[in-house]
C-alpha cells in the first residue's frame, strides 16, 4: 500500500464510519474504483481503532461517568440503579452479539462477505429499512391531522431487551454495506427511541466492539507481517482527526435533520455498483488484498 492509497483511504474512514453508509463498503469500494488491491478487514479494523479514539475524547466525559459509576457499582449496590451505572451494564450486555458472531464468522467477513453484490443488495436493503425508520420517527415526532406528537424514548428509558437488540443490530455491520451506525440507529428508532438518544447509544454501543476488534486483528497482523505498518498507522491518525469533525457535525445533525439524504445515498450508490457489476465494468470480487 503505499502513502496516498493510505491518505484517501484514512480520510474515507474518518468520513464514513460515523454516518450510516457503512465505512467498510466505501473502503472496498474506493480500492475497487481506483484499481487498488482490496486493503482488506484487517485494514479496516485497524484504522476504526482511530475513529473510536475520536468517540473517546468526543464522549470523554459521558465515558468517564460511565466506567466510573459502573466500577463503583460492583461493589456498592446501592449504586447499582444510577443510570451511568446501567449504562456500562447495557454496553457490555449489548456487545455480545457482535463478539460472539465477529469470532464465529470471521473467514466469511473477511472472504465472502466482501464480495460487491452482497454490498450493493445490503447498501440497498439497510437504505430502505432506515428510510422507514426514519418516517416512523418523523411522524412520531410531529403528529398528524388527527394525531397527537408521541413522546418517543430516550436513553434512560434503555433497558437489557432494548440493549441485546441494539446489540444485534450491530452485530449486522460484520457484512460491509450494513453500517455499525445505520443498522443501530435503525434499530433504535424502530423501538421507540429519539434520534439523538439512538445515535449515541450506537458511538457509545461500538466502542468495546471496535476496539477488541482492533487489537485482535493487530495480533495476527504481528504475527503474520503481512500488514504495511506505516501507511495503516498513517491511515489510523488521519480517519482519527476526520472522524472527530464528523461526530462533532453529525450529532448536530441529526437533532434537526432527516437521515433521508443517506437513504438516497445509499440507494443510488447500491444500483450503480449492481450496474457496474453486470457490465463487466466492475469486478465482484476483491482484488488480493493489500499488505
Amino acid at each position: 500500500m503505499s502513502w496516498f492509497e493510505s491518505l484517501i483511504l484514512g480520510l474515507v474512514q474518518g468520513l464514513t464510519e460515523f454516518l450510516p453508509v457503512s465505512s467498510s463498503a466505501h473502503l472496498r469500494l474506493t480500492a475497487a474504483f481506483s484499481g487498488w488491491k482490496d486493503p482488506g478487514a484487517a485494514f479496516t479494523a485497524i484504522t476504526q481503532i482511530g475513529t473510536e479514539a475520536a468517540v473517546l475524547i468526543y464522549f470523554r466525559k459521558d465515558i468517564g461517568r460511565i466506567i466510573s459509576a459502573w466500577t463503583r457499582s460492583l461493589t456498592n449496590k446501592a449504586l447499582r440503579s444510577d443510570p451511568d451505572a446501567r449504562m456500562g451494564w447495557l454496553v457490555i450486555v449489548g456487545s455480545i452479539p457482535i463478539g460472539v458472531l465477529g469470532v464465529t464468522l470471521k473467514d466469511q467477513i473477511e472472504g465472502p462477505f466482501r464480495d460487491l453484490r452482497i454490498t450493493a443488495t445490503m447498501l440497498i436493503g439497510m437504505g430502505i429499512v432506515l428510510g422507514v425508520a426514519d418516517r416512523l420517527a418523523a411522524r412520531d415526532e410531529s403528529g398528524g391531522k388527527h394525531r397527537a406528537p408521541k413522546q418517543r424514548k430516550a436513553l434512560e428509558d434503555l433497558g437489557v431487551r432494548d440493549g441485546l437488540i441494539y446489540g444485534v443490530c450491530q452485530a449486522m455491520a460484520l457484512v460491509p454495506g450494513v453500517s455499525r451506525s445505520g443498522a443501530t440507529i435503525s434499530g433504535g428508532l424502530f423501538m421507540g427511541y429519539k434520534r439523538e438518544a439512538a445515535a449515541r447509544y450506537s458511538f457509545l454501543l461500538a466502542i468495546p466492539a471496535v476496539l477488541a476488534s482492533g487489537v485482535f486483528e493487530l495480533k495476527d497482523a504481528t504475527e503474520g507481517g503481512h500488514v504495511s505498518w506505516g501507511p495503516t498507522i498513517f491511515a489510523t491518525v488521519i480517519a482519527f482527526g476526520v472522524g472527530y469533525a464528523v461526530i462533532a457535525w453529525f450529532m448536530k445533525f441529526i437533532s434537526t435533520k432527516s437521515f433521508m439524504p443517506f437513504v438516497y445515498y445509499r440507494i443510488a450508490l447500491g444500483i450503480v455498483i449492481i450496474v457496474l457489476v453486470s457490465m463487466g465494468a466492475l469486478s465482484p470480487h476483491a482484488a488480493e488484498s493489500a499488505g
